[in-house]
């Protein structure tokens, strides 16, 4: 469709930072402070990403630093307690990475976010390889998209072949993301069709229909 990211790898960030399994818990603090994000993947080998390290994964060892006792300790979570000691990235992350690819569908990375609880996925080639970083900022970007852009999508790829001048007289227009169909219509059955086909345009906000408006066909 015109103008349109379809895919993850149009809206991920390319350059990514990573630590391998030996990097230590110093280094992983500093790098999230340095590039301002709460996870960083944890690759190995030529760059195939094994496990996700989270600020998540790092703050048992600030919650447990003060040795508590074993009446609190009891309350957390096995893995918690372990993190709490571990030094490096391999004992930190959460093993195996939630990742997705570059040629997967936008709705697909969102899917993948909401059902796993998490901001952002690593983002794979084929090879399992790293290839960058999408976040839930990445995603939302479509909605930046122009009207006038959304509009000529309309029109050209679902209103010209849905309602045909020849038979319908239907006018597109959009609006803060929002796309509004007046005018007159030869079968009305078509309405739900074009606002299921319309919603599935990135950066649709909305769909309205005023079909009360406008010039009948004649």
């Amino acid at each position: 469709m015109y103008g349109t990211p379809h895919i993850v790898s149009d809206v991920m960030t390319q350059t990514v930072a990573a630590v391998g399994r030996r990097a230590p818990f110093k280094e992983i603090v500093q790098l999230m402070q340095d590039w301002q994000v709460s996870a960083l993947p944890v690759i190995e080998g030529e760059g195939r990403v094994v496990g996700v390290v989270s600020e998540a994964d790092l703050l048992p060892k600030e919650e447990l630093r003060d040795d508590p006792d074993a009446s609190y300790l009891q309350l957390r979570q096995p893995v918690d307690v372990a993190k709490a000691a571990a030094l490096t990235a391999d004992d930190l992350m959460t093993s195996p990475a939630v990742t997705v690819r570059g040629g997967a569908a936008l709705a697909e990375a969102a899917r993948i976010m909401a059902h796993e609880g998490v901001k952002r996925l690593p983002v794979v080639d084929d090879a399992g390889l790293l290839a960058g970083l999408v976040s839930r900022a990445d995603l939302l970007k479509v909605f930046l998209r122009d009207d006038e852009d959304i509009a000529e999508e309309v029109r050209r790829e679902i209103a010209s072949h849905l309602f045909p001048p020849t038979s319908s007289a239907v006018h597109v227009e959009v609006r803060d993301g929002v796309v509004t169909l007046t005018g007159r219509l030869a079968d009305t059955a078509l309405v739900p069709v074009a606002a299921r086909l319309i919603r599935a345009v990135e950066g649709v906000v909305d769909v309205q229909f005023d079909l009360a408006r406008g010039t009948a066909v004649r």
